[in-house]
């Protein structure tokens, strides 16, 4: 750990504004039933005992100080976790006011107790629980580094687990839950083993940060990592950050040691785990399904939706779904949880027909078949057949039209659902290098692009922030990218379906060099009705933009033209997954 620490890139975390926190008094205290937080927010439904800042100490002699919410019972009950580094204090502060309700999620609908991304104290109180919020290392008034994901949280998390176990008011079981950060953390934490964790429930989380965050596609990428980075603050005198930004920038390659610590190890969690997915989170839907595969068979369950995860997560009826899984296995509930099926997947059309909770035993079903669909360079069509003469698209990489696009249409109602790839054969022209990025779009009967807000609030407002990024917000397709100097695969780990890149080297192109590179596209779930269509672009840009507004997009490193071979010798392919 600490030749570790010593490649770690730090710098000065902020300043903590302790105006924003909650005025709840230090140590132990009641909160009646129908207290609120503030004006806007919801009530909450019964007495709530809370105990502030309780100093927990971790393995090193590190304290970290915690919020714990319970039921006004003398019954001994579980207690729900919440791990991330955003703040126990601040959840009513406006940022995260303002980006709920940009959603469609009021105050209303929360009590203003929970953390950001997890659980709501007011319900899972009322419901025989208890609810821990901690500050992660060095946040606020901890003590310590601020680190960000990896084996530091991993062990600080097992420590704080087998803490609250001891508590003479917990039954001896706790669990993981919450979406983005609380949900990656959780695979990091219970592959650890703690005795005393009883259950997870990550609902869209990434599992390689190298992969998911800093450099998907082996293109570097960090301006959602510099964003997030300002949610660390402490309130004494500024302590040492992990700069992951600055990391990603420093290190290219994924086998450097700190990018080797930030990769989960899901094959090592032994509790049972309830994971909440969805095809349209730009950030976390390829690490979320990553972990999904490597969670050993078992005491495993899958559901897919169709929106964007804060809604979802908040929505009462997968509350009241989350509840039953979290009764099963911490309170010994036999209410039919383990005849759930273990799958429940989506389908989106695009034109307000989703289907969603489609029962399977795996994913993508059993039925599904992966077919080729070859590239046509001078008809720009996708083809059963490749055809049987040389063919190749051009595109200036840096003029205004930066793409080529090929066009599949439906014969009769067809899904596709499963994890798609595209391979390509590449030529730069002027250039040692290319970033390619591949999107996956549906067109209705008249070529129409079809796409859809996966959150509540289509206002003006959203359509402005969505039409030219904010892609976690609107979902258009599935998508790919890949610096091809990092097309190496690594043999052990890539499968015929899914590409799995080493990212351990740069390969830079030759003049006049054709060289195959096999991109791994999001999972997906959609119906095709018969005359629609699925248009495959290949493009210099990223057509989807930045993954949240506010965001800078990523610059590629593309100069000259493009070329893409297709037929002949060059089998360009779209695989998909029918069912």
């Amino acid at each position: 750990m600490a030749d570790l620490e010593e490649l770690m890139i730090f710098r000065q975390s902020k300043q903590y504004k302790p105006e924003c926190e909650q005025k709840i008094a230090l140590g132990k205290s009641i909160l009646p039933k129908g207290w609120q937080v503030e004006s806007g927010f919801m009530p909450i439904p019964c007495d709530i005992v809370v105990e502030k800042d309780v100093p927990v100490k971790m393995r090193d002699g590190v304290t970290l100080y915690v919020d714990v919410f319970r039921p006004a019972t003398d019954d001994k009950v579980p207690v729900l976790i919440s791990w991330s580094p955003y703040g126990k204090d601040n959840n009513t502060r406006a940022t995260y006011k303002s980006l709920f309700a940009m959603i469609g999620i009021p105050d209303r609908k929360l009590s203003g107790l929970q953390k950001f991304e997890g659980s709501d104290p007011a319900y899972w109180c009322n419901h025989g629980y208890a609810v821990c919020n901690p500050d992660t290392r060095g946040i606020t008034r901890s003590e310590g580094n601020i680190y960000m994901i990896g084996s530091h949280e991993a062990q600080d998390g097992y420590d704080l687990i087998e803490w609250l176990a001891e508590q003479s008011w917990c039954n001896g079981k706790a669990a993981l839950s919450g979406t983005s950060y609380l949900a990656f953390s959780q695979w990091f934490i219970a592959s650890e083993q703690p005795p005393h964790l009883a259950a997870i429930n990550p609902e869209e989380g990434l599992s390689d940060a190298y992969r998911d965050l800093v450099s998907r596609g082996g293109i570097t990428d960090v301006g959602f990592t510099q964003r997030i980075q300002i949610n660390h603050v402490h309130a004494g005198e500024p302590v040492q950050a992990e700069d992951v930004a600055a990391e990603g920038l420093k290190y290219p390659f994924a086998n450097h040691p700190v990018w080797q610590d930030k990769i989960a190890k899901p094959e090592k969690i032994t509790c049972p785990v309830y994971v909440v997915a969805s095809y349209s989170n730009t950030l976390h839907t390829m690490g979320t399904f990553r972990a999904w595969r490597a969670i050993p068979d078992g005491q495993k369950w899958l559901r897919i939706h169709d929106a964007q995860e804060w809604p979802d997560f908040y929505t009462a009826e997968h509350i009241e779904d989350r509840r039953k899984f979290f009764d099963h296995f911490l309170k010994g509930i036999n209410n039919g949880w383990e005849s759930t099926p273990i799958v429940r997947y989506s389908l989106h059309d695009f034109e307000g027909g989703n289907i969603t909770g489609i029962p399977s035993e795996v994913f993508p079903p059993v039925e599904t078949q992966y077919r080729k669909l070859y590239l046509n360079g001078k008809s720009q069509l996708l083809e059963n057949v490749m055809p049987e003469a040389d063919s190749s698209v051009k595109y200036n990489a840096e003029g205004a039209l930066t793409l080529a696009s090929f066009i599949f249409t439906a014969a009769d109602r067809t899904e596709i659902i499963g994890y798609p790839k595209v391979k390509l054969w590449v030529e730069a022209e002027g250039h040692d290098d290319m970033d390619v990025y591949v999107s996956l779009y549906k067109l209705d009967k008249n070529g129409n692009l079809l796409q859809q807000f996966v959150i509540p609030n289509h206002c003006a407002r959203n359509h402005d922030l969505t039409d030219r990024g904010g892609s976690i917000l609107r979902y258009r397709g599935s998508t790919g990218r890949l610096r091809v100097s990092m097309r190496h695969l690594d043999d052990e780990k890539s499968t015929d379906v899914i590409p799995y890149h080493s990212f351990d080297r740069s390969e830079k192109l030759k003049a006049g060099e054709i060289v195959p590179i096999e991109i791994a596209m999001y999972p997906t779930g959609i119906i095709l009705y018969a005359g629609e269509q699925l248009r495959l672009v290949i493009s210099a840009t990223d057509e989807a933009g930045s993954m949240m507004p506010g965001t800078e997009p990523q610059k590629p490193n593309n100069k000259g033209c493009h070329v893409i071979h297709c037929g002949g010798i060059y089998d360009s392919y779209l695989q998909l997954p029918f069912k």
